[in-house]
């Protein structure tokens, strides 16, 4: 039986925030630069992700950062933990990333993070990964998500030709968490206001009048809503796996380290039940 080749060292990106902005109440952004870009690349795909490293607080790590080393070294209690953002966006010739982050308050890790850290400040993560981009060839796009899936939306409508037919839809706490896009589209921005997260999505996705033709359709966000929205789509409306890009974000109750652990098996798990059964779709 021939043996698995040794699994390449994977070496962080290293960045320095060149400059943070509040772009709602709730949303910050920050744009990361310097020598340290040189080797990233990013593809055609509007869902490219990072992965930020945070050291353990008080520890310090030796140099130059060696991330195979420090899991080797150090107990893993005081390995640095990850979070998942997506690219806003990518400039190569000034080699600038842009990502944006929720914030609320001093809850969770990287939103109070990306609320004080300062220009000049060294940022090291893994990646780009990623997956979607709009298909040209499909005759309508569907792109649904909340908070957590605006700026991979915001990338996608960006992306797309004028004139291209596409339903997307936003849920936000309110009207002024809405964003300029760059896009002809009309997003419908939902204010979830008091009610539970994900259920305005649910229902406007529901509601709609679906086009005639191949959907290629994007939805993320949170795993619960997420999983409805799934049978809306493959049970209900049948469409094909290939044409779908859904997944969940983030899991309420849950912070990023908690739901990825669980994140496999809680998709298996939701695709065993909501496999279509031959139903044609109303």
């Amino acid at each position: 039986m021939a043996e698995r080749p040794a699994r390449k060292p994977r070496t962080p990106h290293s960045a320095q925030v060149v400059r943070t902005e509040r772009l709602t109440p709730h949303m910050q952004r920050v744009v990361l630069g310097g020598d340290g870009l040189a080797e990233f690349t990013a593809g055609s795909c509007t869902d490219h992700y990072v992965k930020l490293l945070f050291g353990a607080e008080g520890v310090t790590y030796p140099e130059p950062f060696d991330l195979e080393r420090i899991r080797a070294e150090f107990p893993r209690e005081q390995w640095p933990v990850t979070r998942t953002y997506t690219v806003r966006a990518w400039d190569p010739e000034h080699r600038e990333l842009t990502l944006d982050f929720v914030v609320h308050g001093d809850e969770g890790l990287a939103g109070p993070w990306a609320a004080r850290v300062q220009p000049g400040e060294t940022v090291r993560f893994m990646g780009p990964g990623g997956a979607y981009a709009p298909d040209p060839e499909a005759d309508w796009h569907l792109l649904a998500g909340d908070e957590s899936a605006l700026p991979a939306i915001a990338a996608a409508l960006e992306s797309l030709p004028r004139g291209a037919s596409v339903r997307a839809f936003i849920e936000v706490s309110g009207p002024e968490e809405e964003q300029k896009i760059d896009s002809d589209v009309d997003v419908v921005w939902l204010h979830r206001g008091d009610r539970p997260i994900g259920e305005r999505l649910v229902e406007a996705v529901r509601a709609l009048d679906f086009p005639e033709g191949r959907v290629h359709a994007f939805v993320h966000g949170e795993a619960g809503c997420v999983k409805e929205l799934r049978r809306l789509l493959r049970v209900e409306r049948q469409i094909p796996r290939e044409d779908l890009s859904i997944s969940g974000y983030w899991r309420l109750g849950h912070n990023e380290d908690g739901w990825q652990a669980s994140k496999r098996e809680w998709n298996a798990r939701v695709e065993a039940e909501q496999e279509p059964t031959g139903t044609t779709a109303p």
